[in-house]
């Protein structure tokens, strides 16, 4: 009989024998991925040099606001005013980095090694939107921080100025969720549309400066009830109209945001902005339930 020439070699490979996390440190560990890619950690210089200019064009403006304001002592921007006002640096960060969490791994096909782990397809929409949504966060709390800082540290009423600051503070850090919520649920669903980085950008710039001119031609209409919910016909507008209702009539602060007039529609606003959050999330889940994996 002719001997075998077949030869069996031992290359090293063996069982994982350590622990198996499961599901929620999976979903942890996406989400911290998630927040990293947001700003570039991790990658290479050239991914960095974006994110890192808007945190330093919105820290820079909070620290010239601080500065006039120890000067001159007067308060030029609220912190809900500054959410308003760097809106439209949101709109491009959200339009660059929610591609990044997610038209990339459509179109590099790594779908099926995250979904043969134990990680639902649901979970790995929710977390690139939990990361999204901290980012955004951070990206409008942290100057408002800056602003608060500089407010406490120079106020001439000792503690008790350092308090009235902090109350302040509070709902600005709430408006700035809100601000995060509505732009990361909404990019992250147009996104999650296409693996083509730039469609998904331009898509999500459409989404929120198209719809502007629809609103400015509402709001010039003879009916003041038009008026008054025009906000409804884009996401930054309708934010800016929760503001407006919710810092005025419901927290009962001093603070104001520089939204638009909603008149006695505050809630219609609020009730809007939920179901577009909601909505949003319910499609980007339905989404991800079709997307193919082979």
């Amino acid at each position: 009989m002719p001997e075998p020439t077949g030869v069996i070699h031992d290359i090293g490979y063996q069982r994982y024998t350590g622990p198996r996390l499961g599901r929620r440190h999976v979903f942890g560990a996406l989400y911290l991925h998630g927040l990293r890619t947001a700003f570039g950690l991790g990658r290479t210089a050239k991914a960095k040099i974006f994110p890192w200019l808007v945190v330093g064009i919105v820290t820079v403006t909070a620290a010239a606001l601080t500065a006039v304001r120890t000067q001159i002592g007067q308060v030029l921007l609220t912190y809900a005013q500054f959410a308003d006002a760097m809106s439209w640096l949101v709109i491009f960060f959200v339009a660059v980095v929610a591609p990044e969490l997610v038209s990339r791994d459509l179109r590099s096909g790594v779908l099926p090694l995250y979904f043969s782990r134990p990680l639902p397809r649901g979970d790995y929409a929710l977390a690139k939107l939990a990361a999204l949504v901290t980012a955004l966060w951070l990206l409008l709390g942290g100057p408002q921080l800056v602003m608060f800082l500089g407010a406490a540290f120079t106020t001439k009423t000792g503690m008790r100025g350092v308090w009235n600051e902090l109350l302040d503070l509070l709902p600005g850090l709430l408006y700035a969720g809100l601000w995060a919520v509505v732009f990361a649920s909404v990019g992250l669903l147009v996104a999650s549309l296409t693996g083509k980085r730039a469609f998904a950008a331009g898509g999500i710039v459409a989404v929120f400066l198209m719809t502007t001119p629809i609103v400015g031609t509402l709001s010039i209409m003879p009916s003041r009830t038009v008026n008054e919910l025009a906000g409804l016909a884009s996401p930054s507008t309708l934010v800016q109209g929760v503001g407006a209702w919710a810092l005025r009539d419901w927290l009962l602060t001093g603070e104001q945001s520089a939204g638009v007039s909603v008149g006695r529609f505050g809630p219609v606003y609020a009730a809007a902005a939920l179901l577009l959050v909601a909505g949003s999330i319910v499609l980007l889940l339905a989404r991800y339930r079709k997307v193919a994996t082979r």
